[in-house]
């Protein structure tokens, strides 16, 4: 717009005259300072430019620090969601494990209670038969002492009868013989029979007991005559007696 003076003299009117040129020359220069104004407008414009330059960099480079850090939140998130979802399966596991660890628990406490029960059961039992062994101990203890005195007062007898026997053997044609069963003697008698002195009768007294029993007799005789000379012999317990009863009634028998 500062140059409207130039073409307004380029558009004068070609009638103007040479003194009017030089009247024109010989006024005054007037300074506008056009040169110091574009001087201003070009710093102006160039630090404008500078300000829209390092405007647009600074968006830019925020705009791209916007983005990284977006990626990074995305990234974050994601390895978070996947944190997430480990601790998820990892607590669903130790759910798991505490539920069997329970489960077993409670098993191994019923074991341990059914053992405990079977323990103080078997106990008990031991007990029980442990007062069972002492109980037969000291029955065995007092039935070794009695069978001691007894064979003891056997013994004694045995040496008082001793005479006896041999006499009372002479005296009934007698002999005594083992039956092959522990405390039972056969008693075996001859000169019995008139037609023959040779044949002998027979009979086993069983001595296991206190009273004492007639087992067998051969040949047979009445058992109310053989049990009367038996409860005498108990009674008495005099050997001799009974022992010629029981001939008398075996000799009676063959007639």
């Amino acid at each position: 717009m500062f140059e409207l003076s130039a073409s307004t003299n380029t558009v004068r009117p070609s009638f103007l005259t040479a003194d009017a040129h030089s009247m024109a020359d010989s006024l005054p220069s007037i300074n506008f300072g056009f040169d110091d104004l574009r001087d201003r407008i070009a710093r102006f414009t160039e630090r404008f430019d500078t300000f829209i330059a390092k405007g647009r960099k600074q968006v830019l480079e925020e705009r791209n620090r916007f983005r990284i850090n977006v990626a990074e939140l995305q990234e974050d998130q994601r390895l978070k969601s996947r944190e997430i979802e480990n601790l998820a399966q990892k607590s669903s596991n130790h759910a798991q494990t505490i539920d069997k660890e329970a489960a077993e628990t409670a098993e191994m406490h019923a074991a341990i209670t059914s053992i405990t029960r079977q323990r103080d059961a078997r106990a008990q039992h031991r007990d029980r038969i442990r007062s069972e062994i002492a109980a037969i101990r000291k029955q065995i203890a007092q039935r070794q002492s009695a069978q001691q005195q007894y064979a003891k007062a056997i013994d004694e007898q045995a040496r008082l009868n001793t005479p006896e026997l041999d006499f009372w053997q002479t005296y009934l044609c007698m002999r005594i013989e083992g039956t092959g069963t522990v405390d039972r003697l056969r008693f075996v008698f001859t000169h019995v029979d008139e037609r023959d002195w040779e044949r002998e009768v027979s009979f086993d007294l069983d001595t296991e007991k206190k009273d004492y029993r007639v087992a067998s007799v051969k040949p047979k005789l009445d058992a109310e005559q053989i049990q009367h000379c038996v409860e005498r012999l108990n009674d008495n317990r005099e050997l001799g007696p009974f022992l010629k009863n029981m001939r008398e009634l075996l000799t009676a028998a063959l007639k």
